[in-house]
């Protein structure tokens, strides 16, 4: 399981795993439950990299980003700790 934790935004933790390339349980702390129960099983399933250029750079009001924009934000901080660790074996 893969924790992140958002800044600027209302949620506090994203947690996630990531299966056979694809996301699964992936699981918000905080914030708006209803929207992000929704965004939570719309991008199940999907590579990181699909939801990284699905909802990077959204924003929530007056904020600079949001918590989809987090989600993508995590999931890009994944795949560089991933390919760090592939590439030190």
């Amino acid at each position: 399981m893969y924790e992140f934790i958002p800044r600027g935004v209302c949620s506090r933790r994203i947690f996630f795993n990531i299966e056979d390339g694809k996301i699964k349980d992936l699981n918000f702390v905080g914030g708006c439950n209803g929207n992000l129960q929704g965004i939570s099983r719309l991008v199940e399933g999907m590579t990181p990299e699909e939801v990284i250029k699905k909802l990077s750079g959204i924003k929530c009001g007056g904020k600079k980003t949001s918590c989809p924009d987090q989600l993508s934000r995590a999931l890009t901080e994944y795949l560089k700790t991933s390919d760090e660790k592939a590439a030190s074996n």
